[in-house]
């Protein structure tokens, strides 16, 4: 998982997360030419996706419900992370990939920690395509089509 910095945030999910991860779905047939495609013409109109500039914030990484260990007490831990610096949208987005229990209640405490840029929930389609693309090169085809699915909803 390439990790450099970049220019903006756009420019490090696209040469970091999407543009690798597309080129190894292809190569291992994960993925048709057409969803392929539309992840691309994702790629050509991230600008215009990717919602207000932010500084890079600390993510997870990885951060779906297998990661999250409720205690007895009802608070959350978080495990197993795969961090780097990103958009801070992306550890949401993954959560609301694979779901969460209380996953309202997390947001809900995300949000009164650190409100969101207005139009947060347009761009979760947008987060979602790297580990769409990830699972894509891991487990197959389904994920492929489900990439090339988020792709267009985002078009």
């Amino acid at each position: 998982m390439p990790n450099r910095p970049a220019g903006s945030w756009a420019e490090f999910y696209i040469t970091r997360r999407l543009l690798p991860y597309l080129k190894l779905a292809r190569d291992r047939k994960a993925m048709s030419a057409d969803e392929a495609a539309a992840v691309e013409s994702v790629v050509r109109r991230i600008d215009d996706l990717a919602g207000p500039d932010e500084p890079p914030a600390r993510l997870h990484g990885d951060l779906w419900s297998g990661n999250v260990l409720w205690g007895l007490d009802g608070r959350a831990w978080l495990v197993d992370p795969a961090a780097y610096g990103g958009h801070r949208e992306t550890d949401l987005a993954l959560l609301s990939l694979f779901g969460l229990p209380e996953q309202q209640r997390v947001l809900d405490a995300y949000r009164e920690s650190s409100p969101l840029a207005e139009g947060w929930q347009d761009r979760v389609a947008l987060h979602q395509l790297y580990p769409l693309l990830v699972h894509a090169c891991h487990f197959g085809g389904g994920y492929g089509r489900r990439a090339g699915e988020t792709a267009r909803s985002l078009l």
